[in-house]
């Protein structure tokens, strides 16, 4: 597998906990925590993603 290209969140920053990042390839797209590079990491389907986000996007918080 070539090496993932990181994205982090526009809505992390570099203070707090609660900070990730993406990376995406054609067939699945990896979420980690951006404090902890080497730690476990989610992979998910194209597919599958989207609905998170669009859940996550319509949350009331």
């Amino acid at each position: 597998m070539a090496e993932l290209t990181w994205f982090k969140s526009s809505y992390s920053s570099n203070e707090g906990a609660a900070c990730v990042e993406v990376a995406e390839t054609p067939g699945s797209v990896h979420v980690r925590d951006s404090k902890d590079k080497t730690g476990p990491q989610l992979a998910f389907e194209p597919a599958e993603w989207k609905a998170f986000v669009n859940f996550a996007a319509n949350a009331d918080v």
